[in-house]
């Protein structure tokens, strides 16, 4: 009984610790577009065919060429797992079977987020996804807010 509380009593403190820690804020994944392409918005089924490789061509036509955060970013694993409800390691495998089969190239992995941004702005056919906090207003077209 003894040893029960003591367990309790260290969770409860535990719990209490943590609540007084900041916490970094998480902000909204968006998928952004160059603002002279042509698209004002993608369902998300379009964004899973261009990120996945199925189907590269944005509604009015023009070849799409997405762009992907590196394996280290945080928000990478987020838009898979909010996309497609796949992690990384999911990913790789998926990109490894479509390569092999010479299908289909998985997406130009950037350096980091400003260089996706970058790519995008300076892109008519670049596609990529971002936190909302890094986009300009006028550089780039937010298309898609992931859920």
């Amino acid at each position: 009984m003894r040893k029960r509380l003591l367990h309790a009593w260290a969770g409860t403190l535990l719990c209490a610790a943590l609540l007084g820690l900041p916490w970094p804020a998480r902000g909204e994944l968006v998928v952004i577009v160059n603002p002279q392409s042509g698209v004002d918005q993608l369902t998300r089924s379009q964004v899973i065919n261009i990120f996945l490789g199925n189907h590269r061509e944005f509604p009015n036509g023009l070849r799409a060429r997405p762009f992907d955060l590196p394996t280290g970013n945080p928000d990478k694993e987020l838009f898979y797992r909010g996309l497609v409800n796949r992690d990384l390691n999911q990913m790789a495998a998926y990109w490894s079977r479509l390569v092999f089969a010479g299908s289909t190239s998985p997406p130009v992995q950037a350096g980091d987020t400003q260089e996706v941004i970058q790519a995008v702005a300076t892109s008519r056919n670049a596609i990529g996804y971002v936190d909302r906090r890094h986009v300009e207003a006028g550089r780039v077209r937010i298309v898609f807010t992931l859920p």
